[in-house]
């Protein structure tokens, strides 16, 4: 039996609420990124780690915002809570593994290809991982042309903000690029939904409360729990790109190159050595000639 799927139960609220989740996080992340070029590279770590953080925190967070407005009239949703944590895991964990090459590489083309894949990668493994923890009385199929589109939609995503976290300049650049992450990964999401097929296999008779029958919890009692340990990543980042005031514009300093010691302008300043005037009769190297009378201890100078 073909269950009903709608994904748009409560109308646009939903897709509006999980792109902004999806911008928030993205901006923290790329402004992280684009912070720990002008950092040393003892700090470079800890931007990198931090952006990562901002980003597989906010991917998560609209992907679970906008599996609440997602429903099958037939039967109820549950979620198991392991796979979808996983989930966030392996979108924190695959993000940074792209976020950290792309920083420490530099903006080149082999980096950028494999950073913004792997970042692809992690933000379609999340997804498909979130999929697989969703509890109904249904077996799942899914169109695998658009399974592909949705996971090339990711990649170029990625690969397009993380180029431009590295190149380009400016609040508003970073902006630009936050709100193209945020369109593709939400993008992303209502394409993959788009390929899934729901099959039910309801028993013959059905309890007054299917509910009951389905292990895992529902989304009305995971929204808030769930959200806590996201929502303090991402706090966490914008107070600290708060108190950071070269992380504003990305304009703290000159790049620092993997492998070089960021260079100074007092690095240019070469002391010069004061010159005297040629007629300064104090310029003459001459010694002072002394006189001394025998049984005086007094010298006079001329």
């Amino acid at each position: 039996m073909q269950g009903t799927v709608d994904g748009f139960t409560y109308g646009l609220v939903t897709p509006v609420a999980a792109f902004l989740m999806a911008a928030l996080g993205a901006a923290l992340g790329l402004r992280c990124t684009t912070r720990s070029l002008h950092a040393t590279r003892s700090c470079r770590a800890g931007w990198l780690a931090l952006g990562s953080l901002s980003i597989g925190s906010g991917v998560w967070t609209m992907h679970f915002v906008a599996m609440t407005g997602f429903t099958v009239q037939e039967t109820p949703i549950s979620y198991d809570k392991p796979l979808t944590f996983a989930g966030l895991a392996v979108a924190v964990v695959m993000i940074g593994i792209g976020i950290f090459i792309v920083g420490y590489r530099g903006a080149t083309r082999m980096a950028l290809i494999t950073g913004g894949t792997i970042t692809g990668l992690g933000i379609a493994s999340m997804h498909y991982l979130g999929m697989a923890g969703m509890l109904m009385a249904a077996q799942f199929a899914y169109d695998t042309p658009l399974v592909v589109l949705s996971v090339l939609i990711a990649g170029c995503a990625a690969t397009g903000a993380l180029w431009a976290a590295v190149t380009l300049r400016g609040a508003l650049s970073g902006l630009g690029a936050s709100v193209l992450m945020a369109v593709a990964v939400t993008g992303m999401h209502y394409t993959g939904m788009a390929a899934l097929d729901v099959h039910l296999h309801l028993p013959p008779a059905l309890p007054s409360d299917l509910s009951a029958v389905l292990p895992g919890d529902r989304p009305a009692e995971m929204i808030g729990p769930m959200l806590v340990g996201p929502g303090c990543f991402l706090l966490l980042a914008a107070v600290v790109l708060l108190f950071d005031p070269g992380a504003v514009t990305g304009e703290s300093g000159p790049i620092a190159r993997p492998g070089h010691r960021p260079r100074d302008h007092r690095d240019h300043q070469v002391p010069q050595p004061r010159r005297r005037p040629r007629n300064d009769p104090h310029a003459r190297g001459r010694r002072p000639r002394s006189t001394a009378r025998e049984g005086t201890g007094t010298a006079r100078y001329r």
